[in-house]
């Protein structure tokens, strides 16, 4: 039987000294073909990146999302955001998400998955959901990237609630959402690396 953990709550996580953050000096948007091309070529040696997808959220019941409409990719280094209006973008980013060797860890990502391959078309491969690492190690289910945080780092992982619930369609996002989407990105490989896997 697996030995169960526990994960501290929210009051005991909002004590702690804030996680590490990437900032604007570290994301890239790419929105074009050019970009895309630049993307791949930076991105061609790596085997594990943070992962995460963002929708413009849905408002009323029978509302069907046209999401994502961005895909973040992260080195250590470097959060890259791709936005999914651009046909090159989405071909760029379909080709990475498609790769078999190339991990992409990331949380929570069920949902994220089904609407890829709606949108996307694309066979995903090599998605790790760190979710269900944490689970196989007796944590509880739905950990989560700041629950991961705290319990690795012992850090506060800052998640905006308005950044959360913005217009991800938006041509121009804000510096606020970059920081959000790109964070998510990078902290889940944080956490990759944090685990040994």
């Amino acid at each position: 039987m697996t030995e169960r953990h526990l994960t501290p709550g929210k009051d005991q996580i909002a004590l702690l000294d804030p996680f590490e953050r990437l900032g604007l000096d570290r994301i890239e948007v790419i929105s074009s073909a050019e970009q895309a091309a630049s993307a791949l070529q930076a991105l061609a040696g790596a085997t594990i990146l943070g992962f995460d997808t963002e929708s413009k959220p849905t408002f009323s019941r029978n509302e069907a999302s046209s999401g994502p409409h961005i895909v973040q990719l992260s080195t250590l280094d470097k959060a890259y955001i791709f936005q999914l209006e651009d046909a090159s973008c989405r071909h760029a980013v379909g080709q990475l998400l498609e790769a078999p060797a190339l991990i992409k860890a990331g949380f929570g990502l069920g949902d994220d998955r089904r609407r890829i391959v709606d949108k996307l078309g694309v066979d995903l491969q090599g998605v790790l959901d760190l979710n269900h690492v944490f689970r196989e190690r007796g944590y509880r289910k739905d950990m989560g990237v700041r629950g991961a945080v705290a319990v690795l780092f012992n850090r506060r992982f800052i998640k905006s609630r308005k950044a959360t619930t913005s217009n991800w369609a938006n041509v121009h996002l804000s510096q606020a959402q970059l920081i959000y989407a790109a964070n998510d990105a990078y902290a889940a490989l944080r956490v990759y690396q944090a685990l040994g896997l």
